[in-house]
C-alpha cells in the first residue's frame, strides 16, 4: 500500500497525529504531558509554526498547524525526536516511542480550520469508554479535561499564549466572548450529533473544498505520476539577509546600523529571524553584528526565554514574521 503524499509549501495547514508504538501509551504520567507540551512550544517556536489546536490522549496525540516556512518535516522530526529521548531517559528504556512516522492531513484553511479544532477537541469523548455514557456527562468530562487546547477556545482567562485562537474563531467573529460562546455551541452538539471529517479525506492526505483539492492536484501530484517516490514536498526558501532587514526596517524605524550599536530585545530578535527565516549561521550572523559567534547562540538564547512572558516581543515577531512568509514584502 502507498504511502500518504507529504506535500509541503508556505503557510501550508495541516492535521497532524501520531500514535504510541504497538498502540502502547506515551504518557505515563502528568510529568510527561507536561515536559511534552514544553517541548511542543519550545519547537513551535524554534521552526516558527502556527499552533491552533491540540489534545493529548493515552497513546497518540493530534496538533493542528500552521508552517509559514514550509517546513512541517523539520518541525516533526525534531519535536518527536526530542520527546523520545526525553520519554525513554526518564523511563529508562530503549527503542522506537511511536508507531511508525507521523501522519499528516493538508487541511483546506478556508474550508475546514473550524471544523479540524473541534474534531481535534473532541477526542477525549470519542474514545470506546465513553460511548454509553449520557452527553450532560460527556459535556462535564470534555470542559474538564486538562490536555487539550479546549479551554481556551470557550473561556478567554484560560487562553495560553501559543495558540493561535483568532484565526479557528474567524467563522464566529474572530477572539471575542461572543465567537467563544458560538464554538462552545457548535461543540456542545456535536458531541450529541457527532462531526464528520475522515468521510471527506482524499486519499488519506487532503482534505478541502474542490477548488483547493484541484489546486493542491495541479501543483503537487499530477507531476508526480510515474515516479516511484511515496512523497512529495516542496523546500521552503529562506528569505535573503536584506529581505530580513527590510522587514525589520518596516515595523521597527530602524535599520541594521541603528540595531548594530543598541543592545537588548530588538538586537536578539534581529538575530533571531536572521537564523530562523533567513538562515544564516551563529558565524554569519556574528560578522553582522561584529561579534563572536559564541554571544549570537546566547543573545537568542535569552530572547526564547523572554517570549513566553513578553507579548509585546511575541507581536513584533509575529508581525516581522508574517511579512517575511508573504510572497512579496510590502
Amino acid at each position: 500500500m502507498a504511502r500518504p503524499l507529504r506535500i509541503q509549501y508556505p503557510n501550508a495547514v495541516y492535521h497532524v497525529t501520531c500514535r504510541g508504538n504497538e498502540r502502547q501509551s506515551i504518557f505515563r504520567d502528568d510529568t510527561d504531558r507536561k515536559r511534552f507540551l514544553q517541548i511542543l512550544i519550545q519547537s513551535h517556536n524554534i521552526y516558527t509554526v502556527k499552533l491552533y489546536s491540540y489534545v493529548l490522549m493515552s497513546n497518540h496525540f493530534h496538533l493542528l498547524v500552521e508552517t509559514p516556512l514550509g517546513n512541517l518535516a523539520e518541525f516533526m522530526r525534531k519535536f518527536n525526536i526530542t520527546y523520545t529521548s526525553y520519554y525513554n531517559r526518564r523511563h529508562n528504556r530503549v527503542g522506537h516511542l511511536y508507531q511508525g512516522r507521523y501522519k499528516s492531513v493538508l487541511v483546506d484553511k478556508n474550508e475546514y480550520l473550524s471544523v479540524l479544532s473541534r474534531y481535534i477537541h473532541l477526542n477525549p469523548v470519542r474514545i470506546k469508554s465513553m460511548e454509553k455514557v449520557l452527553v450532560k456527562d460527556k459535556i462535564k468530562y470534555l470542559i474538564r479535561y486538562p490536555w487539550s487546547s479546549l479551554p481556551g477556545f470557550i473561556n478567554k482567562r484560560k487562553k495560553e499564549w501559543y495558540i493561535d485562537y483568532a484565526m479557528v474563531l474567524g467563522e464566529y467573529g474572530g477572539d471575542t466572548d461572543k465567537a467563544r460562546k458560538e464554538y462552545k455551541k457548535r461543540i456542545y452538539t456535536e458531541i450529541a450529533e457527532g462531526i464528520a471529517v475522515k468521510e471527506n479525506i482524499l486519499g488519506q492526505s487532503i482534505l478541502g473544498g474542490e477548488a483547493f483539492i484541484a489546486w493542491v492536484k495541479e501543483h503537487y501530484i499530477d507531476g508526480m505520476k510515474g515516479r516511484e517516490r511515496p512523497s512529495v514536498g516542496v523546500i521552503h526558501r529562506y528569505r535573503t539577509k536584506d529581505e530580513v532587514l527590510l522587514a525589520v526596517k518596516r515595523e521597527t524605524g530602524k535599520d541594521i546600523e541603528a540595531i548594530r550599536s543598541e543592545k537588548g530585545e530588538l538586537r536578539q530578535l534581529v538575530m533571531e529571524v536572521l537564523y530562523r527565516v533567513g538562515g544564516l549561521k551563529g558565524p554569519e550572523i556574528g560578522r553582522l553584528f561584529g561579534i563572536d559567534y559564541g554571544p549570537v547562540s546566547q543573545e537568542r538564547k535569552r530572547l526564547r526565554e523572554k517570549l513566553p512572558n513578553n507579548r509585546k516581543l511575541r507581536a513584533l515577531m509575529s508581525q516581522i514574521e508574517g511579512k517575511l512568509s508573504s510572497t512579496v514584502i510590502k
